[in-house]
């Protein structure tokens, strides 16, 4: 089950398996200063024997990826390539990958999940602003597992089915979280701290010739909510290019997820067929129901989306942008064009639960 992924959440956090606590506290104050060389030095001191870091359990290479993550996106923050300043970093990082089945650097989940709370916390400023921020993003994983439990369920059933419409109404209220973390955002993060002073921090390194992101919020996967509810068989190819970036940085359990249903049958067009076969003016209460039921988790989504968009225009706005691109790596036309897709299908599946009215029939109250 997805819901047990974050079992070992806790264990992670109080995972110190390189003995950074120490050193790490002293990081914001040496980005502070843009310190390259303490920053160095600090990464060096950090890395592990290989034979000592292959007997590590998946969490304490989960944490120790953690700790290195910090110095790797604080020395490129500064202009450095940090495998250039370290180069003997790569086999750490190469192995440490190998354990956790992950890209070969920390992403959102080791920043944010699985980063300790209170004075153990991981950061590149000890700002209390980054740590609203990442606590924005532990907000809403919970209930993403949550959700795509319930979304596994519907790739499984038919509209028909009362199953269909519950799983769907769980995902709605899972996905609501998500609104509300990105409303906290826009509440107590603003644009100019993120875009000038967190954003360099998540830039891409260069590891053995590839580019691997930093650990952008935009890696939490609400994609794979899209990918059963509508995506899976309705192809677009910007939004295409952006999964074929984004799925590397997923969790294993998801990554196996979205490879199950990448070649699916979405909701939205299994609703559509049952709806075209449906000869009665009157749609069977079922069907109705699983048609308002989806109606209603895609408007949860397409608001995510809509506030998602307003905070990337301010944050990449001509006056306070330093990037062209979002931390995700997506530009802002493609959050316009994910939430034009959504509205679409939302759109699509609200007039598919609107029967048309035999020629004559009479309109108004009485025809209800």
């Amino acid at each position: 089950m997805l819901g047990d992924l974050l079992h070992t959440t806790e264990d992670i956090r109080a995972a110190d398996p390189l003995g950074a606590d120490a050193l790490l506290a002293a990081v914001p104050a040496m980005n502070a200063a843009a310190d390259v060389p303490a920053l160095t030095v600090a990464l060096r001191a950090l890395l592990p024997d290989l034979d000592r870091a292959a007997e590590w359990s998946v969490d304490g290479a989960l944490a120790a990826m953690r700790d290195l993550g910090i110095l790797l996106g604080s020395l490129k923050r500064h202009g450095v390539q940090p495998l250039t300043a370290v180069p003997e970093a790569l086999p750490v990082l190469e192995l440490l990958a190998r354990r956790t089945d992950m890209v070969p650097r920390d992403t959102v989940h080791h920043y944010t999940t699985w980063n300790p709370v209170g004075p153990r916390r991981r950061s590149y400023t000890g700002h209390p602003t980054e740590a609203l921020l990442q606590e924005s993003v532990r907000m809403v994983l919970p209930g993403l597992v949550a959700a795509l439990d319930d979304c596994g369920r519907i790739a499984r059933l038919e509209p028909y089915d009362p199953g269909f419409a519950a799983a769907l109404d769980r995902v709605a209220r899972h996905v609501r979280a998500m609104v509300d973390s990105i409303d906290l955002t826009v509440a107590r993060v603003p644009p100019e701290y993120f875009a000038l002073t967190l954003r360099p921090y998540y830039e891409d390194i260069e590891i053995a010739g590839r580019d691997y992101l930093g650990p952008a919020a935009a890696q939490v996967p609400l994609w794979l909510v899209d990918l059963t509810l509508w995506q899976c068989d309705r192809p677009d190819p910007a939004y295409d290019a952006f999964l074929a970036e984004a799925v590397p940085y997923a969790l294993p359990a998801w990554r196996a997820f979205h490879a199950r249903h990448r070649g699916g049958v979405s909701a939205v067009s299994k609703l559509s067929a049952a709806v075209s076969w449906e000869g009665a003016d009157r749609l069977p209460p079922s069907l109705t129901a699983s048609a308002e039921a989806l109606g209603r988790v895609l408007r949860v989504l397409k608001s995510f989306r809509a506030r998602h968009l307003g905070i990337a225009r301010k944050a990449y706005g001509e006056d306070v942008r330093l990037y062209e691109e979002g931390s995700g790596g997506a530009p802002g036309a493609l959050l316009r064009s994910i939430l034009d897709l959504t509205r679409e299908n939302e759109t699509m599946v609200r007039r598919a639960a609107v029967r048309r009215r035999p020629a004559g029939a009479p309109v108004g109250p009485s025809a209800a």
